[in-house]
């Protein structure tokens, strides 16, 4: 019976979805720009802006936030083939891949925001979904520790 119970406990865990995550300051920030620099929903010169932000030699400064969105982002890293990186990111209907340099960028970056890893077969995965970033020039120019933040889901969809 006590088996049993602890079954069951191990099921509903399992069945439970994951709940919100959030990162702030840098780890925040270089999340958003690393998927912002790949949206295609913000214009290039947010595009631009957001490079300068992450190199901390913003020139300007726009009008107001910038918020990166991706439905989801899914990177792997090979565990055997330990030069094999790769990432998925979805925004819509729009996929856009990343291999190489980036890839491992971005996924060190999503390990580094706390999300939870998975492997299968030689690979790791890092995934989110439902990602938000709200980057804000202004605060970030202040140099205290706010500007940056993002809200998302660990795992796959």
């Amino acid at each position: 019976m006590e088996r049993l119970a602890v079954f069951a406990a191990a099921l509903l865990v399992a069945a439970t979805p994951a709940s919100a995550a959030s990162a702030g300051g840098h780890d925040a920030l270089a999340l958003g720009v690393l998927i912002g620099l790949r949206s295609p929903v913000l214009t290039a010169h947010q595009r631009v802006h957001l490079a300068l932000l992450l190199e901390d030699r913003a020139a300007f400064v726009p009008t107001g936030p910038i918020v990166v969105a991706a439905d989801v982002a899914t990177c792997r890293a090979g565990d055997v083939d330990v030069a094999a990186f790769g990432c998925v990111l979805t925004f819509g209907p729009r996929t856009v891949n990343l291999a190489g340099r980036p890839a491992h960028e971005l996924y060190a970056t999503i390990v580094e925001a706390g999300v939870p890893g998975d492997g299968a077969a030689g690979t790791i995965f890092e995934a989110l979904h439902s990602l938000s970033c709200t980057l804000d020039p202004a605060k970030l120019a202040q140099k205290d520790g706010s500007g940056a933040d993002c809200t998302f889901q660990p795992g796959p969809p």
